[in-house]
Formats: C-alpha cells, structure tokens, sequence
C-alpha cells in the first residue's frame, strides 16, 4: 500500500509541476515569493488588523501565534523526524527548479504556515479568512510546482497548520474564560 501511494505521490507532483498555463507561471511563484519568510503572512495581518476593527486585530495576532507555531512544528520538530529528499530536478520542467531548500521536504513549512495563518484568521474574522485562503493554496500548489515539495508534504504542512489552529484557538478560548 506504501509503494502505491509513494507512486501516486510522485504521479502527482510531476503532473503538478508540468503545469505550464501562463497565469500558473506568474502567480504560483509570486505567491511562494510573498511567502518566503512569513512576509506574505505577516502583511496580511497588518491589513487585517488595520481595517478589520477589535475582530481584525484579534484575527491578526491569533493567525500569527497560528502561524509561529506551525513553523515551529514542521521546520524544527517535522523535518529533524523526516528525513526526505526533495522531488528529482528531472521531474521539475520549470527554471525553479534551482532555488529550493536543501532541508528535508517533508513536512512543508510554507504550506504549514499558510494554513494555520489563513484557517485561524477564517474562525475569527471569515471574510479575512475568505480573502487569505486563496494565497495560502497558492502557496502550497507553488511548493510542488517549483519543485521544493511532494503533495504529501503539502498534506502534512496543511494538518500541521490545522493542528496549530486549534491548540492557539484553543488556547485563546481557555484563556479568554479564565479571564471572565
């Protein structure tokens, strides 16, 4: 069962990263480039938290503490769990294939980041949500398109963000009651 997911795994990423529609060659490496250390994220909960009142600032630093988090979890517990090569330049068609991280591939931090920000901004604020869901597929599809990652290492990244959401949401609720 292993070889066959493996092998779907690899199907898909080739696939994935033969996507060659003009609109998927600006916007997935914009999107990654936004991304690249939290800036895309970051800026996010800046206008959030401008324009979005008590809720928008609360969705703000909650999607942050998500999103600290979540990069805690995937890049410094996940990848020293996982050891994984990154996807073989061959299957890459794309000139990306040269900027990618000589860390393990899996678990994706970008995408472990993306969701935790997007899916913690979404309970708290969901038209904010709405509005950052779409970068944080961006991201993700980016990571297997420029070849930096696999499908399953999206997959994890996604339910390391998730993961994140509910221990800060969590957290927050907790504390919240305690304060009452």
């Amino acid at each position: 069962m292993l070889a066959g997911l493996r092998r779907y795994d690899h199907r898909l990423t080739r696939r994935i990263a033969a996507w060659d529609h003009p609109w998927i060659r600006t916007a997935l490496p914009t999107a990654q480039d936004a991304a690249e250390h939290t800036l895309l994220w970051w800026g996010a909960a800046a206008a959030v938290a401008a324009t979005g009142g008590r809720r928008g600032r609360v969705a703000a630093g909650a999607g942050l503490a998500a999103m600290g988090l979540a990069e805690v979890l995937s890049n410094t517990v996940g990848k020293q769990l996982v050891e994984r090569r990154r996807p073989p330049k061959e299957w890459i068609p794309n000139e990306e294939v040269e900027d990618r991280p000589t860390s393990s591939s899996f678990p994706s931090g970008h995408t472990a980041a993306a969701v935790a920000f997007a899916a913690t901004v979404a309970v708290v604020s969901p038209r904010a949500g709405a509005l950052c869901a779409p970068a944080a597929l961006a991201v993700a599809l980016g990571r297997v398109h420029s070849g930096a990652h696999y499908p399953s290492d999206i997959a994890a990244g996604g339910l390391i963000g998730l993961a994140a959401t509910a221990l800060v949401l969590t957290g927050r609720h907790r504390a919240t009651r305690r304060w009452r």
